[in-house]
């Protein structure tokens, strides 16, 4: 891989954890910290993501179980919880709330399925636009004679094989995420 296509490697990289952290937060019937991490509490006046207030661990499959560092705040993890849209059967104890995940009907799996392939296109199109700005890259070097036309040519195949790469990989992480939603 040409030294200029390999600098690009870190911005391709962070479209694929992008798209991995994001198909992480989507329910699959079964319980992740993902689920909750990034959910804003209402702590000391300020919105605070979840992960920052408390532990969240996985005790059973379909079970979540957040304890806050400062138990103050039970009622406002409680709170937005119950303010998501994770469809959770929410209870509260002395030093923890507990999420429980209901089972997916076939329906909401089907929902969770089409955001998962918006979610795959916007990756995909974020990869396109990058390929366009590097392709643009090359042809500018060519123009300003800082490389030959087979040194374009040879580049522009090089960056095809390399999106066509990161494209395959972000189909396959669709697939196993598709697959995991739909496991009963």
């Amino acid at each position: 891989m040409s030294q200029f296509i390999e600098g690009f490697n870190p911005d391709f990289d962070k479209i694929i954890d992008h798209f991995k952290s994001e198909t992480e937060k989507l329910k699959a019937g079964r319980a992740t910290p993902a689920l909750v991490e990034d959910l804003l509490v209402e702590s000391y006046g300020v919105k605070t993501p979840l992960k920052q207030v408390g532990s969240i661990s996985v005790p059973e499959p379909s079970l979540l179980v957040i304890e806050p560092w400062d138990k103050t705040l039970l009622k406002e993890i409680e709170k937005a919880l119950s303010q998501s849209n994770l469809d959770l059967s929410i209870s509260i104890s002395e030093t923890a709330v507990r999420g429980k995940i209901s089972p997916l009907t076939e329906e909401k799996r089907k929902r969770i399925i089409k955001l998962l392939h918006d979610k795959k296109e916007e990756s995909k199109i974020s990869l396109r636009q990058m390929r366009d700005k590097i392709r643009k890259d090359i042809d500018q070097q060519e123009k300003n004679k800082e490389i030959s036309e087979d040194e374009k040519f040879n580049s522009q195949k090089e960056l095809d094989e390399v999106i066509k790469d990161k494209t395959q990989e972000i189909e396959d992480l669709s697939k196993k995420k598709e697959v995991e939603i739909m496991k009963v």
